[in-house]
């Protein structure tokens, strides 16, 4: 069961940082950097503390706390991001963390206590509160990403008025066990 479990966070893990780069590849320079609205975050921002996060949540997990004492968080909320190359580094160093800590997952350490800001966690937790976190953020970035691209943005899952052709589709086929990524990550 943890494996399957293990194999799933993996796969969802993988489609949010496929709607993000989806949503980087529809975005000019302009809107990746533009605040989205009075007080709001740019694209930028929210990568930059997306990576920033996944750094201190995720090196050395096992062995010290989530929140690292060499992070600024304030500092992530600014922005220091000024390129495209700058985010997508951000963006693939981040996630790279994530990855490799999820690949030393296993059975044995699943119910380890990890702790973030001092709370204890299981790693399991640990995981599913890291999930929902980068999930939220990145429904944020394609909302601003969306927003600002208009009437050109293609959509990143079943398009508007297209629900009836898709689910026939699914429906006229035969029935598989496989998780709904498979066929989006090929």
């Amino acid at each position: 069961m943890i494996t399957n479990y293990l194999d799933s966070v993996m796969k969802q893990f993988r489609y949010y940082k496929m709607l993000g780069e989806k949503t980087f590849d529809q975005c000019d320079d302009r809107i990746l950097f533009a605040q989205s609205g009075v007080g709001g975050n740019s694209i930028g921002v929210i990568v930059n503390h997306m990576a920033g996060n996944m750094l201190s949540r995720w090196t050395d997990y096992l062995i010290s706390d989530g929140e690292k004492e060499w992070r600024n968080r304030d500092q992530e909320f600014e922005p220091v991001l000024r390129t495209r190359a700058e985010l997508i580094g951000r963006w693939d160093e981040g996630w790279e963390c994530v990855f490799n800590a999820m690949e030393s997952v296993n059975a044995e350490n699943i119910t380890a206590e990890i702790f973030i800001r001092n709370q204890g966690h299981t790693l399991l937790e640990a995981i599913n509160r890291q999930l929902c976190h980068y999930s939220y953020h990145v429904g944020q970035i394609v909302l601003i990403g969306k927003s600002m691209v208009g009437h050109d943005w293609q959509s990143l899952s079943i398009p508007k008025g297209e629900s009836h052709t898709h689910n026939t589709a699914h429906f006229n086929s035969s029935k598989t066990t496989q998780h709904f990524t498979d066929d989006l990550l090929l």
